[in-house]
């Protein structure tokens, strides 16, 4: 039975993960595939700025720092700026799935160039590093943030939002403006919109979630796993230290 840990990028509350883990609703997994959340005991309290992508990398990659030696047979970290995944493919052998990258390169399977629809524009640095670190600058048409707050703490499934048409508008002139083949939530934690949007766009929308699920079932399913080419491992790993900093950090009351 394949069992898959995805790691939540802020230490939430059973409530929390549960929010999280709501994203399976959205995709049909094998029966036999277990998926664990876990979030982090540590993080920033956003990812506007490279200090906050460090603390995120930290965090993450602590989370899932022992997942091969706990039995996990894959890792999908719940955030699209895939924080930490390229540190834990350098020390895990099982797949290691960050729906940042993934979610883009399926875009592209579906069409030439995809737009990514973020929530606020203090974020767009954050989206704009990864697609420049992934080469992705030719195949990007966009990156457009609608800056409304969804209520989506308290959104229950099948209940639209007042802010899904907003989503939708900025959506459009993506694809009628800026020339987006497919849309890429910018944000996992917007899966209660895709359906709204899905069935109003004109193109393919990509919700990196249940992406990341569904491929790391397909990659288990293929025997397939990151390359060590790609991602060597340490010449000396620093576990007990990684989790000492993560502890303290947890524990400190600054910031």
């Amino acid at each position: 039975m394949p069992k898959v840990l995805v790691i939540n990028p802020f230490p939430l509350d059973e409530a929390g993960v549960a929010r999280r883990a709501a994203q399976t609703g959205h995709v049909t997994l094998d029966p036999d595939t277990e998926l664990v959340f876990r979030p982090v005991k540590f993080s920033s309290i956003s990812f506007m700025s490279p200090h906050d992508w460090l603390l995120m990398d930290l965090g993450i990659y602590e989370a899932g720092l022992t997942a091969e030696r706990e039995g996990f047979d894959a890792v999908v970290i719940d955030t699209m700026s895939d924080s930490g995944m390229a540190a834990l493919r350098s020390v895990l052998s099982i797949p290691v799935i960050g729906p940042g990258k993934a979610s883009m390169l399926y875009a592209m399977t579906l069409g030439a160039k995809f737009s990514v629809l973020a929530q606020w524009k203090p974020a767009l640095p954050r989206y704009r590093k990864v697609i420049r670190e992934y080469g992705f600058e030719r195949q990007c048409a966009s990156v457009r943030s609608f800056d409304v707050e969804p209520d989506f703490v308290n959104l229950t499934e099948g209940k639209e939002d007042a802010t899904f048409p907003t989503m939708l508008q900025v959506a459009m002139q993506c694809v009628e403006q800026d020339g987006a083949d497919v849309i890429c939530l910018g944000s996992t934690t917007m899966h209660q919109a895709a359906e709204y949007l899905a069935e109003r766009l004109p193109v393919p929308l990509v919700n990196p979630g249940p992406l990341s699920y569904k491929l790391a079932e397909t990659l288990l399913g293929l025997g397939l796993t990151h390359s060590r080419k790609a991602y060597p491992a340490p010449m000396v790993r620093k576990d007990t230290l990684v989790h000492d900093l993560v502890r303290a950090g947890a524990t400190s009351h600054d910031g």
